[in-house]
This record gives structure tokens, sequence and C-alpha cells, in this order.
């Protein structure tokens, strides 16, 4: 049987997915934020759209942008009257506008599609997250982004280093970022914590490594009645204070109370330590937890730290898929108006995954989209249509037979 083709459309690929921005919302945040006075022949429109074809698009320079879209110069100007840029132009806007535009513009377009499509955000639901917890699960940890230190003094990392560091607050239920912070590679992963949590509402509940272990911090969300899971330092010194009953892989769950002054004064409550066997690798090693929580099961505990792992999932997409690891400028504005125009088209090419029933993984998506770029293809029916990526099947070892009801053996 011949596939079937996908429909034409008026407008090209990437001026549908582009037209997904409401009309206005560029324009107003230019407003907000000095962006429109210096904009002179290179709109922030144009600006905004140039970025997100080079992330989509794998960009490796200044002139591969330029060159492509003046190009199809034509068909850019029908996204919304959007111009090509000069070389020098692109990366003096690049350098002199306000970064935080295009941050304000990802988290106004996600709040827009959560929104109005309600059933966007929970179809994203990471897969791992354990469905006995109703109130929402964040998982929170920071990636480092290498960049080149001879040219970049302002992320000096090390010696001979240089870095940015995104700081990531990811909702399991949707899968999708509630909080972010872009900075210099310097700050260490506990100094972004307070920011990070802020804005949890009691019963929820924020999973993290040991890195994020502050007790003082700790001690503030259990008093906000907010449940939180992390894993415990070897050198932790504590009393237990109460010992539980323990089955299967369970090895100890008992009540502590911190021993040293400093950490009693600044967590002078009960905690919950569990030590269990986990696997890992296809190895059984034991790993210790603590949490505020002295109602869940000890196994619960531990299957809120294993979801912990869809943040480096997350991780893991965007750094195979997206531009974020070769830059278009060196300025520390320049590689903000990127990494953020990298998490907004992220989040435009799920939302378009959610609308098109897109059955298959991220870097699929991305990689189908990228290669239609500039056809005027239907974008929902490419993705039902177009390559070779059609429904899943899989193979039976023995053909199925049909039984009278009753009569199967």
């Amino acid at each position: 049987m011949k596939k079937p083709k996908p429909t034409k459309h008026s407008s090209v690929v990437f001026n549908q997915l582009c037209k997904l921005i409401p009309v206005g919302m560029v324009r107003d945040l230019a407003t907000e934020y000095g962006v429109d006075k210096k904009c002179r022949t290179f709109s922030a429109w144009s600006h905004v759209v140039c970025l997100l074809y080079a992330q989509l698009t794998h960009s490796v320079g200044l002139n591969d942008v330029c060159d492509a879209l003046r190009h199809h110069g034509s068909k850019l100007l029908a996204i919304r009257g959007a111009t090509p840029p000069s070389r020098n132009g692109l990366s003096n806007a690049n350098k002199t506008r306000e970064s935080d535009m295009m941050e304000a513009l990802f988290w106004r377009m996600l709040d827009h599609l959560q929104n109005q499509f309600p059933g966007f955000g929970p179809a994203g639901r990471y897969k791992g997250l354990p469905h006995r917890f109703k109130k929402a699960v964040y998982s929170i940890d920071s990636s480092t982004i290498a960049l080149v230190a001879n040219c970049m003094d302002w992320a000096k990392h090390r010696r001979r280093k240089a870095a940015a560091k995104l700081h990531l607050r990811l909702n399991l239920q949707t899968f999708l970022p509630s909080f972010a912070v872009i900075e210099e590679g310097s700050h260490h992963d506990s100094s972004r914590m307070v920011a990070l949590c802020a804005g949890l509402q009691a019963g929820e509940i924020a999973i993290f490594d040991k890195a994020y272990v502050h007790f003082q911090h700790l001690f503030s969300l259990t008093e906000l009645s907010i449940f939180w899971v992390t894993r415990a330092k070897d050198n932790m010194q504590y009393h237990v204070c109460k010992k539980r009953k323990v089955t299967g892989n369970i090895l100890r769950d008992d009540e502590i109370t911190l021993k040293t002054k400093k950490s009693k004064g600044h967590y002078p409550k009960r905690m919950r330590r569990i030590a269990a066997l986990v696997e890992v690798d296809g190895k059984m090693i034991e790993m210790v937890f603590i949490t505020n929580n002295m109602d869940w099961a000890p196994s619960s505990v531990c299957d809120l730290y294993q979801a912990r792992w869809a943040i480096e999932v997350f991780f893991k997409q965007i750094k195979q898929t997206l531009q974020i690891c070769d830059f278009l400028g060196h300025s520390k504005q320049a590689i903000r108006w990127q990494l953020w125009s990298a998490l907004l088209l992220y989040v435009l090419l799920r939302f378009q995954a959610w609308n098109s029933d897109w059955p298959h993984s991220f870097a699929r998506l991305f990689t189908m989209i990228r290669g239609v770029i500039w056809d005027r293809f239907n974008l929902g029916d490419t993705l039902r249509f177009y390559g070779t990526a059609g429904d899943k099947w899989r193979m039976c070892i023995q053909p199925k037979t049909a039984y009278l009801p009753g009569f199967a053996p």
C-alpha cells in the first residue's frame, strides 16, 4: 500500500512553526525591555526568527545564518515581515540587545501554550514517575556548557576553561521547565537552590542530588510543608532516634537527628534516613536517601529519587539536538540569547509533537522538521506521513490464530 503524502500549505514549515508565537508578543516584550530602541533595520521579531532558524538548522557561524536567510529572503519576509540580517548586524544585536527579553519570551510562550491548551503539559509526563503521586514533582539540577576560555573572560570556570551553567527546575508531570537560571559556570549548584525552589507550594515534592544538600534551606522547605528527597552525604553525622521495620531491598529505615552543633542548628527537627539496594547498570549497589516525609513507604522514596533521572534525560535531549555547543558570539548577552532561544525552540517542537500525536523521539522530530524547513507542506501532516517514521509495529514470533470463545488452548 502506498504511503499517503502530506498536503500542501500556503506557508513553509518554518513559517508555521514561528506562527505559534502570538502576534504582538515579541513587539510588547521589545518595548518592555528597551530592545526596540536599538532596532533600526533589524527588528526584534527578525532577531527572534533568525535565532530560531540558527537553532533548527545547526548553523555553524554568522555567515552561515545570514547567507542562508538572504537566499530565502522572500520566504522569510512572509514570516510577519522578518528580514535577513547582515553579519555585523546580527553580531551587534546579540552583543548589545538585552537578552532578558528572550528569557521573558520563553516563559510567556510556555504559559500561553499551557493555558490555551490544557492537555499539552500532562501529555509530556515522564514515564518513570510513579503515578501514585498526585502533587507536582520537580527535579532540580544543573548542567555545565563548555565555552572557549581564551575569548570569554566573563565565564572563567577554571584556569584554562570557561563555561556557562544552566540551573533548572523540571516539572516531571509535564517534562517542561518551571524555573531556570543561565549564568557563568563558576557558581556552585547550592548557591542557586533558593531561587530554584522559590514558588513551590505546600505538598509539592522537590528531588535533587547531594550537591544541593544545604540543611538550612532544607529546613525552610520543611517549614513550608514542601517535601524533599535527596541522597545523604557520606560524612553526615547523626543520631538514630527510631528504627522502622524493613523488608526486601530496604536495608535501613530510621528517623534521625543531626549530630554536629552547626548542622543541628540549621535543621533541628527529625528527618528520615533510608538505606536501600538499588540496581545501577545491572548491579545492585547500596544508596542512602534522606527525606522530610515520615509517611511514605521506603520504596516510594527510592522510586522518587530514581525519577530524578528525568532531568538528565532533558539535558541530554537539548545538548544532543539543539545548538548549544557552538555559539554565534562570545559575549555574555550573545550566549544567553542563544541558550534561551534553544529552550524556546524546544517548547515549540514539543507542542507541535503533542498537536500532531508524534509517537517517536524528540531527536527524530527535530531532524524531520529540519529536513523540510523551507517546503510548503502542512506541518501536522508532515509529522504523520513524511519520511520513514510510520506507525509503531512489532514482529510476532508465531502467527496469531483465531479461536472461538472458550476454546482457546
